[in-house]
């Protein structure tokens, strides 16, 4: 499989703005203080998904065929690549089925179903659902989306990265939310290319650690099972391609607890009036960890998403 490139990014960023605005990022002296450095949050949870995801869908749509379109395109789907496809479809003219796992937040499936999206619920977790996906990519031939092995998926996130040294050009640090690591891969592209000083730093749940696992191990590592609230990151085994650009580009892996993505939720409502789901809590979550690290340094924090189960919310303190 052919790796995206710093140059594919630039090439999906004037199709991204064509149709979504830059999203803020915005320093919250609050946040600084807490973390004894300059902290800056960019607000994906700003996009008309709430979620960073819309930018990979918008833009590998953009490119499929009318009769790929037409046919349909798939994808499975904790919720949110769903709604980055079911928008982009909706955008472009197209059909969109998506496989989901039973267990899958029920905002996060009205959301889809309002953008038009026909929803197959199988199995107890992500890949079990991504296992029922391939089966209907083999027996109906839609334009299967895989939510991270699609360089066009991972050019278009990465524009956020480009929005990011819009702002600020040389970031000590940006923490980025892992699930299968779309997301920091677009970020790492051009961080690479544009700031190679700046270290690259994933997050994920200690529930559902197998990137972090397989990038400290050199080899493929797949969980058992999940235990983690945030769906966003919920993974048991990694992708191909995004984890050979993990490998070569990211700095540094970290695990944060359930307990601490609740807290770290409770804060930046508090202190932002934002309301992240686990995903997008996580970057907080890590820099509070590594707080002792951070003094004097800008860094910059992923709020990748704000579609947080409501039942949640009786949890978060």
């Amino acid at each position: 499989m052919i790796l995206p490139t710093y140059a594919d990014v630039l090439a999906a960023e004037p199709v991204v703005h064509r149709y979504l605005r830059p999203t803020p990022l915005i320093e919250w002296p609050s946040l600084s203080q807490l973390l004894d450095c300059r902290f800056f949050l960019k607000h994906e949870n700003h996009l008309p998904t709430t979620a960073f995801k819309v930018r990979g869908g918008m833009h590998l749509v953009s490119k499929l065929t009318d009769a790929q379109r037409k046919h349909g395109i798939l994808g499975c789907t904790t919720g949110n690549h769903g709604q980055s496809l079911a928008y982009a479809s909706r955008l472009f003219g197209g059909r969109c089925i998506l496989v989901v796992p039973r267990t899958a937040n029920p905002d996060k499936l009205a959301a889809m179903r309002a953008l038009g999206a026909e929803i197959v619920e199988h199995g107890r977790d992500f890949d079990e659902a991504m296992d029922q996906c391939e089966l209907l990519h083999r027996q109906e031939g839609y334009r299967y989306v895989h939510s991270a092995n699609e360089p066009d998926l991972i050019a278009g996130v990465g524009t956020a990265a480009l929005e990011i040294l819009e702002d600020l050009p040389d970031p000590d640090m940006v923490l980025v939310p892992v699930g299968l690591g779309s997301g920091i891969c677009g970020t790492s592209l051009v961080m690479a290319e544009r700031s190679p000083g700046t270290r690259i730093v994933g997050v994920q749940a200690e529930g559902a650690p197998a990137i972090t696992r397989s990038w400290q191990t050199g080899t493929d590592v797949e969980t058992p099972e999940i235990n983690t609230f945030a769906e966003g990151m919920a993974t048991r085994r990694p992708a191909s391609l995004t984890i050979q650009l993990i490998r070569r580009h990211v700095h540094e892996m970290v695990l944060v607890s359930d307990s601490q993505l609740r807290e770290s939720i409770g804060i930046l409502l508090k202190q932002t009036h934002n309301l992240a789901e686990g995903a997008g809590a996580a970057t907080l979550a890590a820099a509070i960890t590594m707080r002792d690290r951070l003094a004097g340094k800008k860094v910059v924090a992923i709020l990748s998403g704000g579609n947080l189960d409501l039942r949640e919310l009786a949890k978060i303190g």
